[in-house]
């Protein structure tokens, strides 16, 4: 009996080794590493796409109408300022850091100014008078050519400007329309009254959010004979835009 016993104690104890020794070899569970997060992707604005928005602010320059009557006047001239604001509506694509776009205004506008003194005319003094000028309206139509830096927008621009200018001319003696016109006769009023000319001048526009911006903004206008009107308009706006 005792023979047994000894003899079924040493298999399980040779059992038990051999067991364990298998178990050692046994690769190891791997260990749970949790999924690394994906990085974040920086969100690059995108200034590209068809917008409108409204703009406005004031304006100060020049106002020689003389030449609005007859070149044949001596001219003088005097500040036109006022207030001005209106519609905007452009389109652009942004290439890399390069934006290029098409933007066009019509801007109503109060914008006024007079002076009196002595008009000549090849050297005769036809007498004092009043000339006094109203700028109703301005609108450009320009392109828009800037650098991109993810939300600012830095931006030159250029192009095409047609003011709406009425002029009205008061005094003793004076020659309107190549016909002369004495005494108390009425004021003459300038004939034409939409000038075209040219715009230039430049901005900065930031993006608020995805589609709106806002922007401020300094355009220099020339317009009618020999820049009858020259104006520096000082403009803020703000601008929605449709993605393309």
């Amino acid at each position: 009996m005792k023979v047994v016993l000894r003899s079924a104690t040493t298999a399980t104890v040779m059992l038990t080794i051999s067991l364990a020794a298998h178990a050692a070899d046994l690769p190891m569970a791997p260990t749970y590493q949790p999924a690394a997060a994906p990085a974040a992707v920086q969100q690059v604005y995108n200034w590209t796409g068809i917008y409108m928005g409204l703009n406005g602010g004031y304006t100060f320059g020049q106002s020689t109408p003389m030449s609005l009557y007859s070149d044949s006047y001596t001219a003088f001239d005097f500040s036109a300022n006022g207030w001005l604001g209106g519609l905007t509506l452009g389109a652009q694509i942004q290439s890399g850091h390069t934006v290029i776009g098409v933007e066009g205004d019509i801007d109503w506008a109060n914008i006024t100014g007079s002076s009196r003194g002595s008009i000549f005319l090849n050297g005769n003094n036809l007498g004092t008078a009043t000339l006094s000028s109203t700028v109703n309206s301005i609108s450009t139509l320009r392109t828009r050519v800037g650098y991109a830096s993810n939300n600012w927008l830095i931006y030159g621009t250029g192009g095409v400007a047609v003011t709406n200018e009425n002029s009205t001319l008061t005094g003793a003696t004076f020659i309107c329309g190549g016909a002369n016109a004495f005494g108390s006769n009425p004021p003459c009023t300038s004939l034409s009254s939409l000038h075209l000319g040219l715009a230039a001048g430049g901005g900065v526009e930031y993006g608020i959010t995805e589609n709106l911006s806002i922007k401020a903004e300094y355009t220099w206008v020339g317009a009618g004979a020999v820049n009858t009107l020259k104006e520096n308009m000082l403009r803020v706006g703000a601008n929605w835009r449709f993605g393309m």
